[in-house]
């Protein structure tokens, strides 16, 4: 028997001992055989974690630029730096420690700065009286955020104790959240007895205090109560909710509709039923809502693969989806209108690109229904009406599935009836 034959029939026979083989199964040994394999990119990885600790997510998930894979194959910028700088704003790594300085003006440590002036002591004093040394604390205290991970100890709890940030904030009167209002009745609000103009409100059409609208509402609590005492899949479904549906689904010309409580459920479960395997691609454009950020990531857990292309820019999603491997299907995520920046989806561009690729689209229209559109239909129905009228062919239809800020989600498809129903009808029916 010759050297090579002696070598693989002996290690045949050690392989196979009954002791080896118990060790090679044991999912402790093969562990640390992964760990000793992986020793230097695990040593590094730990390092970072104790010297930075880990990293909180953005509150605003476009401003990450760790999230997925990003395609920034276009040098065009339509007017913003990363896809959010606006009007001279800058944001991200371009501004400085990554905060925005308002009129242009870039803010000593990363603080914001507006309509700032200076005092006999030399320090900077903002409108609100909170100096410049108020703000650095501030703006250190917001960067302790991402050491979480290493305070607090064996009690879960003990971090919440000891993050300060946002109390912080509150103290110098620069904390922008939860702030409680008196009233809203619309287009003006009611803050601390002082009445001031409301520009978040997504109330567009004014329908939540129109008086057919309240005397609706009561009606229905008197007939039906406050609640359906349970869930929709369970004993929550009516036949209220059918009606309601169907004139959706023939108000949108499409073949169904299904209405959740809320447009984040709407976007959580449209994305996650669709980007439910590891041969779909989520390719999102980077500013869209962060309801849609979590709906991926729900996808993800079933390893779909999250791709980001810029901003509203057909060539770069063109590129993106030039990537993707032949098997791979993918589902182009976009809003139909921006809310942060109020900017409508280039669909008439975006839509040719998808359909060349073969790859489905998605669009969020919560800030669009309503408001543009024939009849105030959204914003696929304002794409076909302007292809139409230019005699392009790039129709979103049977390409689309349009989640609104009625928590709609109308399913798309190429044989849907094409039932037309006027809006004034429509709002009288319902």
């Amino acid at each position: 028997m010759g050297l090579t034959k002696r070598i693989s029939s002996r290690g045949k026979k050690m392989v196979l001992n009954p002791t080896v083989m118990r060790w090679l199964s044991d999912d402790r040994v093969m562990k640390a055989a992964e760990g000793v394999m992986g020793a230097r990119t695990r040593v590094r990885a730990a390092w970072k974690i104790l010297r930075d600790g880990h990293d909180l997510p953005a509150v605003d998930p476009s401003l990450d630029d760790f999230i997925g894979e990003n395609v920034e194959a276009s040098s065009r910028t339509n007017g913003h730096t990363n896809g959010h700088g606006t009007n001279g704003h800058t944001n991200g790594k371009n501004g400085h420690n990554g905060h925005a300085a308002a009129n242009g003006h870039n803010g000593a440590n990363g603080a914001l700065k507006q309509n700032g002036h200076s005092n006999g002591n030399g320090h900077v004093t903002l409108t609100s009286g909170v100096t410049l040394a108020d703000t650095v604390t501030l703006d250190q205290a917001l960067r302790e955020r991402t050491s979480l991970a290493g305070i607090g100890g064996k009690d879960v709890f003990e971090k919440c104790y000891q993050f300060l940030a946002a109390d912080n904030a509150r103290s110098m009167g620069m904390y922008p959240f939860f702030r409680p209002l008196d009233l809203n009745d619309g287009p003006e609000a009611v803050i601390d007895g002082r009445r001031v103009v409301m520009f978040g409100s997504n109330n567009y059409l004014g329908l939540t205090t129109h008086p057919k609208v309240r005397e609706a509402a009561k009606a229905a609590i008197d007939r039906f109560g406050t609640s359906m005492t349970g869930s929709r899949l369970v004993n929550g479904s009516m036949k209220l909710h059918n009606e309601f549906e169907e004139k959706l689904a023939a108000f949108f010309g499409k073949e169904s509709a299904l209405v959740f409580t809320t447009g984040y459920q709407a976007n959580l479960a449209s994305c996650a039923a669709l980007l439910s395997n590891k041969r779909t691609v989520a390719v999102i454009d980077r500013n869209v809502h962060a309801s849609l950020y979590d709906g991926v990531r729900l996808g993800q857990a079933a390893g779909t693969r999250l791709v980001r292309y810029k901003h509203s820019d057909p060539e770069s999603l063109d590129a993106a989806l030039s990537r993707l491997d032949a098997g791979e299907g993918a589902l182009v995520i976009t809003d139909g209108v921006f809310s942060a920046e109020g900017e409508i989806a280039r669909l008439d561009e975006l839509v040719p690109v998808a359909k060349k690729h073969g790859a489905r689209i998605f669009v969020d229209d919560a800030h669009a229904l309503g408001v543009i559109g024939p009849g105030g239909r959204g914003s696929a129905a304002r794409s076909r009406s302007r292809s139409r009228a230019s005699g392009a062919g790039s129709s979103a239809s049977g390409r689309c599935s349009t989640t609104s800020s009625t928590s709609l989600r109308a399913s798309c498809s190429p044989r849907a009836p094409r039932r037309r129903t006027s809006l004034r009808r429509w709002r009288r029916s319902t």
